[in-house]
């Protein structure tokens, strides 16, 4: 009797210790399947300070829509540049681009593109978002900077687009490229990528000798840029334009890297073209050729200089009733210093004068003449 009911004991000792076991399994359980869909993203009412990757998940969402937002934003603003050309057949479309407008006032409304996508067009037209084709004239162009302002009459303009501060773009920011690649078969194309670099000084040969007239400050981003792009917008997830495109690396060995011309460099040009025609800069009334292009037996024998005297730019003609006449400059002239900074080379002279001084200031040149040493003062005016 006392081994039956013993039994019996054992039997519901072992039944609560099975419950306890399957009990403590379903807690452990959960426990795995609560942190196995954690881990997938699956929702979990879980109470934690820390983003999970729902939460990265939604962020994606958002970005995405905030994308959407911005090329919304933006598209109505860029067009499309056609470039007209006469020809013994007439008047032929000769290239195509992109531009960005950015102004309207009253009748007239300003668009911004590219100096090459302009440069030697008989006439010009925009093609406003929805296919509308409007004439436009050419209020000026700058070549240093390759930016062009044109006009167009106000009257089917719907969107102005909004330029950002370039104080405010940082590196790993969202940038969307708008424009029209490969020509208005895919205009307002979009794509999206980074802000890859700020303040990239980019080598620009204006006069097609091979050798570079000017270092362009440029946006560095890997949104494609293609043929076509240039003189669209480079636009943030607020669809603000920092930067108006202008051309791209294409070599083999370099994938996604495209040049944005800043807000901080074009906005002062923009306004120059627009109300000038120009850009007016330091003009000093020379022509000049980099020290290091002349043989260097023509330096020490023709020229005298000293034989540590091998950078600079020579003067090869001084213009009438220039500042360099007046300033007594001469021919053969070795101009190696401009107010105590090293010139060495004619783009050294060129970011020096645009950069750092105005017309009507005075500087002083170091310059060598027959090869001595000597200063002089050199009051600029306007081009």
């Amino acid at each position: 009797m006392m081994d039956e009911e013993n039994k019996n004991q054992a039997k519901r000792s072992y039944k609560r210790t099975g419950l306890a076991f399957s009990v403590l399994g379903a807690i452990i359980a959960v426990f795995i399947v609560t942190t196995v869909f954690q881990w997938k993203g699956v929702s979990i009412n879980v109470n934690t300070d820390k983003p999970t990757a729902q939460a990265d998940e939604l962020n994606l969402g958002e970005s995405q829509s905030a994308t959407t937002q911005a090329i919304n934003e933006a598209s109505e603003a860029v067009v499309g540049v056609s470039k007209m050309k006469e020809t013994p057949q007439g008047t032929q479309k000769a290239g195509t681009g992109s531009g960005v407008i950015y102004k309207k006032d009253g009748d007239q409304a300003y668009v911004v593109t590219n100096h090459h996508v302009v440069e030697q067009a008989s006439s010009l037209e925009v093609v406003i978002s929805g296919g509308k084709k409007v004439e436009a004239e050419l209020k000026g162009t700058d070549p240093l900077t390759d930016l062009a302002v044109l006009q167009i009459d106000s009257e089917h303009v719907k969107k102005v687009a909004d330029l950002a501060k370039a104080e405010d773009v940082e590196v790993g920011e969202t940038a969307i490229a708008i424009g029209n690649p490969l020509g208005m078969e895919f205009a307002g194309s979009a794509t999206k990528g980074i802000v890859s670099g700020l303040e990239r000084n980019i080598p620009v040969d204006i006069n097609g000798d091979q050798q570079p007239d000017w270092q362009t400050e440029v946006i560095q981003t890997d949104a494609a840029i293609n043929p076509g792009n240039s003189g669209g917008a480079l636009v943030n997830l607020q669809g603000e334009v920092i930067g108006i495109n202008s051309m791209k690396i294409a070599k083999e060995e370099v994938e996604g890297i495209g040049f944005s011309i800043p807000m901080n460099v074009a906005k002062p040009v923009i306004k120059d073209l627009e109300t000038n025609g120009e850009v007016k800069r330091p003009y000093m009334g020379v022509s000049l050729q980099d020290l290091s292009q002349v043989p260097g037996s023509i330096l020490q024998t023709d020229l005298n200089l000293p034989a540590d005297v091998s950078k600079g730019v020579i003067v090869q003609a001084v213009a009438e009733n220039s500042p360099a006449q007046k300033a007594n400059l001469s021919q053969y002239d070795v101009i190696t210093e401009i107010d105590g900074n090293k010139i060495e080379s004619l783009m050294d002279l060129r970011q020096f004068l645009y950069n750092d001084v105005k017309d009507g200031e005075t500087v002083e040149l170091t310059v060598y003449r027959d090869g001595e040493p000597m200063k002089v003062d050199l009051n600029l005016s306007s081009q």
